[in-house]
This record gives C-alpha cells, sequence and structure tokens, in this order.
C-alpha cells in the first residue's frame, strides 16, 4: 500500500517562497507519476504540477515560471518549490501519485499554503 506524507506548509508573505515535500512509502514511486493539487475554500481541487518517472514535467498555466517540480527517486520524494507567492496560492496542496496501466491514484492528506497580502 502507499502512504504520501505532504510537509513544508505554512505561512508566508507576497513575493515569499515555500518548498513542499511529499514523501511516498512502497516500491513504485521511481515508477510512478508524481503530481501536485490545490484546493482553495469553495474551489474544485486543480492541477498544479507533474513530473513523470523519466522527469517530464506539466505546469498549469497559472503556476509556470514561478514554480518547480522536481523529484528525488532515492529519497521517494518529490518537492514543489514554490516562488514569486501570490494570495490567490492560497490553498490546501495535495500530493498525488498515479501508477500503471489504469493510473491508480493515491493522495496525501494535504498541507496548507497562505499567502498573506
Amino acid at each position: 500500500q502507499v502512504q504520501l506524507v505532504e510537509s513544508g506548509g505554512g505561512l508566508v508573505q507576497a513575493g515569499g517562497s515555500l518548498t513542499l515535500s511529499c514523501a511516498a512509502s512502497g516500491n513504485i514511486f521511481s515508477r510512478s507519476t508524481m503530481g501536485w493539487y490545490r484546493q482553495a475554500p469553495g474551489n474544485e481541487r486543480e492541477f498544479v504540477a507533474d513530473i513523470t518517472s523519466g522527469g517530464i514535467t506539466n505546469y498549469a498555466d497559472s503556476v509556470k515560471g514561478r514554480f518547480t517540480i522536481s523529484r528525488d527517486n532515492a529519497k521517494n520524494t518529490v518537492y514543489l518549490q514554490m516562488n514569486s507567492l501570490k494570495p490567490e496560492d492560497t490553498a490546501v496542496y495535495y500530493c498525488n501519485l498515479k501508477y500503471g496501466v489504469f493510473r491508480r491514484s493515491w493522495w496525501g492528506q494535504g498541507t496548507q499554503v497562505t499567502v498573506s497580502s
């Protein structure tokens, strides 16, 4: 079974930076696509960024140029470096793991990011 544990959220002023981490248990991490999603109050969960097992990255337009996703397969960990944060980035950020031909999906518990203006 896979468990995902996020960390690194917090309160930051606009223009600041945070780095989120997500540690995965199990032995499928290196063969999985890892992603970050976020959900603001009253909104649906939305895609932020992901990185394939081969290292290909994808970003939502709203975060391109500001956020960077990376992974360390030796540590079973995926990161989200967030720079130039804006109040509209405030949300609960969730880590996601997708694996296999049927794209089975697992979610972390979420970590709160609050950006003050």
